[in-house]
C-alpha cells in the first residue's frame, strides 16, 4: 500500500493532480475538498489510498488523513464505490458527512449528485457506529441538532436561497452564535447573502 507521496506539483486540476516523485509522475485522483487545501507551492505531500482492481490501479489523494479514513469508509459501504466516494467528498467537507452521518441526516446525503434515498439511508446505518467511535463527540458537534439552525434554513429556502450556500451562512452565524433565536439567524443570513 502507498501511504503517501511527497514530491513537487507538476500538474494540478479539480479532479486530479500530477506528483513528480524520484522521476516518476504519480497520477492521483482528488477532491474538490482536497484540491482547495492543496498549496500553492511546488513541494507536496499527499495521503493516498491505492484501489487495486481486475483492471486497473488508481491512486486518490488528500491532504488531511481525516478525508482519507472518511473515504475508506464510505468506499466500505455497499453500493458506493470510489467515484461516488470522491463526489461526496467534493459535494461536502468531510466534517459535514460526519455530521450528517452521527445526527440521521438522511437529507444532506441524499441532497449529492448520485445517492438516492436506499443509498443514503445505508450510508448512515453501515457507517454511524464507526463514525461515532472514530471521531471525538467534540469533532461531532450537535449543532446539526439545532431546531432554530433548520427553522431559518427553511425560511431562506421559502424567499429563494439555495440551501447549500444558505446553511454556510447559517453554520458560520450558529458557530459564533449558538443560542441564536430564528429571527437573528435570517436577519444576519440575509445580510451576509
Amino acid at each position: 500500500m502507498i501511504a503517501h507521496i511527497q514530491g513537487r506539483l507538476v500538474e494540478k486540476t479539480p479532479t486530479e493532480v500530477v506528483i513528480e516523485c524520484n522521476g516518476v509522475g504519480y497520477h492521483i485522483n482528488i477532491s474538490l475538498h482536497t484540491f482547495s487545501l492543496i498549496p500553492n507551492v511546488e513541494n507536496v505531500k499527499l495521503f493516498t489510498f491505492l484501489q487495486v482492481k481486475e483492471d486497473s490501479h488508481t491512486l486518490y489523494g488528500f491532504v488531511e488523513k481525516q478525508e482519507r479514513e472518511l473515504f475508506k469508509l464510505l468506499i466500505s459501504v455497499s453500493g458506493i464505490g470510489a467515484n461516488i466516494a470522491r463526489t461526496m467528498l467534493s459535494s461536502l467537507a468531510p466534517q459535514q458527512i460526519i455530521q450528517a452521518i452521527a445526527s440521521n441526516d438522511v437529507a444532506t446525503i441524499q441532497g449529492i449528485k448520485g445517492i438516492g434515498a436506499k443509498t443514503a439511508q445505508r450510508v448512515i446505518l453501515d457507517l454511524k457506529d464507526k463514525v461515532l467511535k472514530v471521531y471525538s463527540l467534540d469533532e461531532v458537534s450537535l449543532i446539526s441538532n439545532n431546531t432554530n439552525k433548520e427553522e431559518a434554513l427553511s425560511a431562506l429556502e421559502v424567499l429563494g436561497f439555495i440551501r447549500k450556500t444558505a446553511e454556510k451562512v447559517i453554520d458560520k452565524i450558529v458557530k459564533e452564535d449558538p443560542n441564536a433565536t430564528v429571527e437573528n439567524l435570517i436577519k444576519q443570513a440575509l445580510k451576509n447573502l
